[in-house]
């Protein structure tokens, strides 16, 4: 997926950005056709797969005056044992250029446009289903990542920070934790993690979007029913309850007494996690992570319908 979002983030941060992408794949390689890596002059982001190739095509984006096109063979000389060969599309942007991006597909090469890509454009925006990064008839076609899906962590203690120091590192995501009280937080935490002290939690629920998916693990079951509550009341893409069997049944009770239908408290998940892998919070939070990955990515790209 071409991460527009991150492209236009990295050109307002540090100006002319150098987007490495793997265009072709012959053989074996670390990484598959369509992984890519941001450089700027003091940094860069994303991986196409580590290793002396990633060394030596982010030292040479630095000096690209313009996008280029190159091959490269994978073995001994690259101090790689793949054996295989890439393809790779190293192509220099100002904000401009950036912003100027469509946002579903991303189509490009030397003019004038192939067929073959016009047919493959007309045919994904008939479906509705993007396709696959490739390089076809000289022209590379990759599809823009959706934006950053909402991920709401409801509590502050061991599960919840297990939770956070795995999800925080997920491509894709936009993390806030949400506790009672700024103590209730570790002192260190990532720029990436939007921390929300507030004193009432179901309160605060009203702020997330209605797309939004929640993992409520707070300290008191008062304050997770709450929460349970005001999300069905608001409405979310997926939402999960820390507890047990028991704990659940009593909740469904009191969730039906508050005017919730069986079906729509049905929507939410108790107990979260992989219950095979016990109960460590870091486990708890592994079990998690991999199901909310399962629900999240496998909802299809679709195209916005055109006139």
């Amino acid at each position: 997926m071409f991460d527009r979002a991150a492209l236009i983030a990295a050109c307002q941060a540090h100006g002319r950005v150098v987007r490495v992408v793997v265009a072709a794949v012959l053989g074996s390689a670390p990484r598959e056709v369509g992984a890519a890596m941001l450089v700027w002059q003091d940094g860069q982001s994303g991986t196409i797969g580590g290793g002396a190739l990633e060394f030596e095509l982010a030292a040479s984006a630095r000096d690209l005056a313009q996008d280029t096109h190159s091959r490269h063979a994978l073995g001994p000389d690259l101090g790689q044992c793949c054996g295989g060969a890439v393809e790779v599309l190293s192509e220099v942007f100002d904000l401009n250029r950036a912003r100027a991006l469509p946002s579903d597909l991303v189509a490009r090469g030397p003019d004038p446009m192939p067929l073959s890509i016009k047919r493959m454009m007309k045919v994904a925006r008939n479906q509705g289903c993007l396709p696959p990064a490739q390089m076809k008839d000289g022209w590379m076609i990759e599809p823009v990542q959706a934006p950053d899906q909402d991920i709401w962590i409801w509590g502050a203690g061991h599960v919840g920070r297990a939770l956070v120091d795995v999800l925080q590192h997920v491509p894709g995501y936009r993390l806030t934790w949400a506790d009672t009280g700024a103590e209730r937080f570790p002192q260190n935490i990532s720029d990436a993690v939007t921390v929300v002290p507030a004193a009432d939690l179901p309160a605060l629920a009203a702020h997330a979007t209605q797309d939004a998916h929640h993992l409520i693990l707070t300290y008191a079951h008062d304050i997770d029913l709450g929460l349970c509550h005001a999300l069905l009341t608001r409405g979310f893409a997926s939402c999960g309850l820390i507890g047990s069997a028991t704990k659940w049944a009593r909740f469904r009770k009191r969730l039906g007494g508050l005017g919730h239908s069986p079906d729509e408290i049905a929507r939410i998940t108790c107990p979260i996690g992989d219950p095979s892998l016990g109960k460590d919070p870091a486990m708890i939070a592994i079990g998690v992570a991999y199901r909310l990955a399962q629900s999240t990515q496998t909802i299809p790209q679709r195209l916005e319908t055109r006139a």
